[in-house]
């Protein structure tokens, strides 16, 4: 189980009684702030337990909704677009407006860890909106998985996220045009 510092030190009592568990091996240090009872976790996990009001999108949505096979470099995570600049190698962040941010927001397990996630109907509508910023190829097969899995997804829903997002009418020409 991961912890962040504060769980750890509720567990335990305090510093030292924390410290002494780690030099003991009864828990890990992973990195700074965040611990665990297993010595070996998902770097998966240990992001979201560092910055657990991100929300995975992009390409790593795509990937962990089953979308493509392409694993991605980094993971991509949303964070409100006044959130301070997250320094870590290992993300790319993408600032969104407070309006929008919360929509479409799941919380699912995914190998045993909690994440936040943008549900597939959000994801269509990011991935309608990024056409001309990402390669053609990843594109095309994204939108070949969500054209097999049209039936399973909440038209509504996609529907209402389409009329809050900027070039609505853009959006959803597309959405005919390619998807549905």
């Amino acid at each position: 189980m991961l912890l962040s510092y504060n769980e750890a030190i509720e567990q335990y009592g305090n510093a030292y009684k924390l410290a002494k568990a780690v030099a003991d091996g009864s828990v890990f240090k992973i990195e700074d702030g965040i611990y665990s009872t297993k010595k070996h976790v998902s770097e998966l996990g240990i992001i979201m337990k560092k910055y657990p009001k991100a929300v995975l999108t992009g390409e790593y949505a795509f990937y962990v909704h089953g979308l493509t096979n392409l694993i991605p470099e980094k993971y991509d995570i949303a964070t409100p677009s006044k959130s301070a600049k997250l320094s870590d190698n290992r993300i790319k962040q993408i600032y969104v407006k407070e309006d929008i941010f919360n929509l479409g927001i799941e919380e699912k397990e995914e190998n045993d860890v909690q994440i936040r996630i943008y549900d597939k109907e959000r994801m269509l509508i990011e991935l309608l909106r990024a056409k001309n910023s990402m390669p053609y190829d990843l594109y095309k097969e994204i939108i070949v998985h969500y054209r097999e899995i049209i039936y399973d997804l909440e038209i509504w829903r996609i529907q209402q996220y389409a009329s809050v997002f900027p070039k609505s009418k853009m959006i959803s020409k597309a959405l005919d045009e390619e998807v549905l």
